[in-house]
């Protein structure tokens, strides 16, 4: 009896967890340095300036009775006393007023210069981003300003008057421009962070995508170019990062780059369309695109293909992925996972808006991850990307793209044969147990492709060319009764014995070995530390016992003898 499939769920309209540009706002990062940050400091430092100030005039009124006066004259408050400026002496006091606010904004911009010139020499853009921020420009403006106030006031004195308000303001102003060192040098630093200038960037071109969506004919080109230098600075900061050996803000740089990536696609204008002239104007390669190196270098009927399938921005960024890729591959690995990672987000987040030209870019991308790792021999990196290659298609399959996860499945068959050939029995055996995984999960989605899976993972095995690949051609068998053993404990019978067919030729010495080898893996731990959680050759309890009527068909008994075929 055939267990019944999953009745698979409908689809949603909106894609789940997907980032909208209306959720990630250029104004978030300015709340985190927020007014508390701002008037805390001022306040406190305001306050014991005018307290210590107050005590020592104070002691000096109570101990000295404050300046001489007339016998006529009333006794005057003390802030009477302190504001009654004398017109012959105060005219050095306020010129020193003016000199010292002068020489705050010269020590101000010293610091601030130095700080961007070095952050500027490692991060690009950052002096034009410096330069466009509200805060540094009000901050400048505001110690301008009183500049200029201090030099007028410093004119305005007479021999017979003195105008107090503009002395009392300028020192009020004077004060605040002291104090607001402290807080406005707390802010430099923090606006010069490399996290917070990735997440500038990218808040930015967000920003820029959002107006290029909506953005009329003669406006999108500005905004395409403008959006484009924000992903290549974003691939800067993650090559200088890898190179000075800097994990986490290369981390960053690449995790800005999907989150950029999964905002647009969750807003992106329609493709559905044959006719160039009937593209969105966004969705077209603008004359600033042409000129880009990236763009310049690709034959112009893949140029048109491009446009026509409306993923200039999804390739670009993955284009940028796939530099960072093949910098880090030989320096910083867990960069090609994490870049692995995003590009599974991307292929998924193309898989629930139902965009299959996309989750094809996605494939040919993630494709040109193995090559590249095949190519310099790295397994363990393999090990890594295609364990997200099969949680990719493991989505497709759950959203329904039956065709495009068998696609998926192809090419994983495919790196599978190219590793058997180079040796890499490592490889072909992880691609082995990934494809017996999805075979299986095409069968619980009900899937409709699973048979042309449950093909390709049967063709995966070849002829053994060298002694050096008994091993991988071993891993490959144990997938397949792995799979042959899930399709009997749930009844598919007629599935395992598929499999059991593709095996009959094998030598009965390589059988004995893979049942001897899977029937002694009890626990689903691996002994070592593994991304994946299960060891490649577990089964629950049920399908192992299925072992024994699966190699009875092969001729293989209980006992690792040759048994009469059921």
């Amino acid at each position: 009896m055939t267990e019944p499939r999953t009745t698979r769920a409908p689809r949603s309209t909106r894609p789940p967890g997907l980032l909208d540009l209306d959720d990630v706002k250029p104004t978030t990062l300015k709340n985190e340095y927020g007014a508390r940050s701002w008037l805390v400091p001022i306040l406190v430092l305001v306050g014991c300036s005018l307290a210590a100030f107050t005590t020592f005039y104070a002691l000096d009124i109570l101990s000295t009775g404050g300046p001489p006066r007339p016998r006529d004259h009333l006794h005057p408050s003390a802030v009477h006393q302190f504001l009654d400026f004398d017109p012959t002496s105060v005219t050095d006091s306020v010129s020193s007023l003016a000199a010292m606010i002068a020489a705050v904004f010269g020590i101000v911009v010293t610091v601030v210069s130095i700080i961007v010139q070095l952050s500027a020499d490692r991060y690009t853009g950052v002096a034009r981003m410096f330069l466009r921020d509200r805060i540094n420009l009000s901050v400048m403006g505001y110690y301008l300003v009183i500049c200029v106030c201090g030099v007028w006031t410093s004119f305005a004195l007479q021999s017979d008057f003195v105008p107090r308000a503009a002395i009392v303001g300028m020192m009020t102003a004077t004060t605040v421009g002291l104090v607001l060192m402290a807080p406005y040098f707390g802010y430099v630093f923090w606006f010069l962070e490399p996290m917070n200038i990735i997440a500038r960037i990218r808040n930015g071109a967000i920003t820029n995508a959002k107006k290029g969506v909506g953005a009329a004919r003669g406006e999108f080109d500005a905004l395409q170019a403008a959006t484009l230098t924000a992903m290549e600075e974003l691939t800067d900061i993650t090559s200088n990062s890898i190179s000075g050996k800097d994990k986490i803000i290369a981390s960053g740089a690449v995790d800005a780059l999907k989150d950029f990536c999964l905002a647009y696609i969750a807003n992106k204008p329609h493709t559905t369309t044959s006719d160039a002239a009937e593209q969105h104007f966004w969705l077209r390669i603008g004359p600033s695109l042409r000129l880009n190196p990236d763009f310049v270098a690709m034959d112009p009927e893949s140029l048109a293909d491009l446009q026509l399938r409306g993923t200039w921005v999804e390739w670009k960024v993955m284009r940028q992925y796939l530099g960072i890729y093949n910098e880090a591959l030989a320096s910083m690995r867990d960069i090609n996972y994490l870049v692995a990672i995003d590009t599974r987000y991307i292929g998924e987040a193309a898989s629930k808006r139902d965009d299959q030209e996309l989750v094809r870019l996605t494939y040919r991308f993630m494709n040109s991850f193995l090559r590249a790792t095949l190519n310099a021999r790295d397994v363990r990196t393999a090990y890594n990307v295609m364990n997200q290659y099969r949680l990719l298609v493991e989505a497709l399959l759950r959203d329904g793209n039956d065709e495009l996860a068998l696609e998926g499945v192809r090419h994983m068959t495919y790196y599978g044969h190219v590793s058997f050939d180079m040796k890499l029995v490592f490889v072909t055996e992880t691609v082995a147990y990934d494809v017996s995984s999805l075979c299986q999960q095409a069968h619980e989605h009900g899937c409709d492709e699973e048979g042309k899976m449950l093909e390709h993972f049967l063709n995966l095995d070849r002829p053994l060319r060298s002694q050096a690949q008994e091993s991988a051609l071993l891993g490959v068998r144990k997938a397949q009764v792995k799979l042959a053993a899930y399709y009997l404990s749930i009844g598919e019978e007629a599935k395992a014995r598929q499999i059991a067919d593709d095996m009959a030729q094998e030598p009965k010495a390589r059988l004995e070995q893979v049942r001897s080898s899977l029937e002694t893996v009890t626990s689903k731990d691996f002994w070592e530390i593994i991304d994946r959680g299960r060891n490649f050759e577990y089964m629950p309890p049920e399908q192992r016992q299925t072992l024994a009527h699966f190699f009875a068909w092969l001729g293989v008994g209980g006992d690792g003898r040759e048994s009469s075929k059921a």
